[in-house]
C-alpha cells in the first residue's frame, strides 16, 4: 500500500509510519523538518519490509500540500492511507491567548488537515477507495482545561471527518478520526513553541499528567490506529481512558466539567502566586 503521514518526523507520525513500513508499506514521510523526515526515512527503510521516503511539506501552505500529493502519485500512481497527522499544542486562559496563538493553532491543526482533505480526498473519490485519517485528540471529544484555542481546533477535525465519512461512504472512500489522550511526545514538551509564553508554556504537562495519569506511548496510539483503520471505526480513542472520559463527558458532562473548573482555578492560584506585588 502507499501510505502519506504528515507530520510524520516525530511523534505519532513518526510511529504510525514504523508500523506501516514494518508491514510492507511504502510511507511518505511528509514533514516540515526535512532533514529530520530524511533522518527517519532512512532509518526506517533500513527495516527492511516497506520503505519510506522524505517529503519536504508545511501543511499551512495549501499549494505545496497539493504539489506533494501529485508528486507522491506521479511516483507511485496512487494513496491508499492519508494520515493528517502534523499537529502543535498550545495552552494557556482564553484571555492569555494572542492572536498569534488561535491563528497559528488553527492553521496548522485545522487548516492543514483541510489542506491534506482538499489535496487527496477528490484523488481517493477518482481510485473509487483509499483511508483518510485525521489526528484529532480527545481534546476535540471533552473540552481540554486552559487550551481553548487547541480544543477548538480538535473539535472542527472531528466534525469534519464525521461530516466527510458519510460523503465519502459511497465512493469506497473511508474516513476516520484519531482522537488519543496525550501522550508522551515532543507536542507536550514544545507548548506554544515559537510563541507568546503563557504560564501554561511550562505547567500544561503537568497538569495533564495530574489528570491522565501515565501518558501513552507514541506506539501505543500508532497501534490504536492502524488497529481503528483495519475496523474502519469513525472514531479510534486511545487509551482506555480516553473511551472512559469521552463516554464520561457525553453520559455525565457535569462531573467532567467539575474537572475542568478546578484545573482552571488552579491555574489561576498559580499564575497569582507568581505574579509579583506592585
Amino acid at each position: 500500500m502507499i501510505s502519506v503521514v504528515t507530520g510524520g518526523a516525530s511523534g505519532i507520525g513518526a510511529a504510525i509510519a514504523k508500523r506501516l513500513v514494518a508491514r510492507g508499506d511504502t510511507v511518505v514521510l511528509a514533514d516540515v523538518n526535512v532533514t529530520a523526515a530524511e533522518e527517519v526515512s532512512d532509518r526506517l527503510s533500513a527495516l527492511g519490509r516497506g520503505r519510506a521516503e522524505p517529503a519536504a511539506v508545511d501543511v499551512t501552505d495549501r499549494d505545496a500540500v497539493q504539489a506533494m500529493v501529485e508528486g507522491v502519485v506521479s511516483r507511485h500512481g496512487r494513496i491508499d492511507l492519508f494520515f493528517n497527522n502534523a499537529g502543535i499544542g498550545t495552552g494557556g486562559l482564553a484571555e492569555e491567548l494572542t492572536s498569534a496563538h488561535w491563528d497559528r493553532t488553527l492553521d496548522v491543526n485545522l487548516r492543514g488537515v483541510v489542506h491534506g482533505v482538499e489535496a487527496v480526498y477528490p484523488l481517493m473519490l477518482r481510485q473509487e477507495g483509499g483511508h483518510i485519517v485525521n489526528t484529532a485528540s480527545l481534546a476535540g471529544l471533552v473540552p481540554a482545561p486552559l487550551m481553548a484555542a487547541y480544543t477548538t481546533s480538535k473539535w472542527a477535525v472531528v466534525g469534519l471527518s464525521r461530516a466527510l465519512r458519510e460523503e465519502g461512504a459511497a465512493h469506497g472512500v473511508k474516513v476516520s478520526a484519531l482522537c488519543p489522550a496525550f501522550a508522551a511526545t515532543p507536542l507536550l514538551d514544545e507548548i506554544n513553541s515559537g510563541l507568546p509564553a503563557t504560564l501554561a508554556s511550562k505547567q500544561t504537562k503537568r497538569h495533564v499528567q495530574r489528570i491522565q495519569g501515565r501518558l501513552a506511548t507514541a506506539d501505543e496510539v500508532a497501534a490504536a490506529a492502524l488497529a481503528g483503520v483495519a475496523r474502519n471505526k469513525a472514531l479510534i480513542l486511545v487509551p482506555g481512558r480516553a473511551k472512559l472520559a469521552a463516554y464520561g463527558f457525553w453520559f455525565a458532562p457535569q462531573l467532567v466539567n467539575a474537572v475542568i473548573r478546578y484545573e482552571v482555578a488552579r491555574y489561576r492560584r498559580d499564575s497569582a502566586a507568581l505574579t509579583p506585588t506592585p
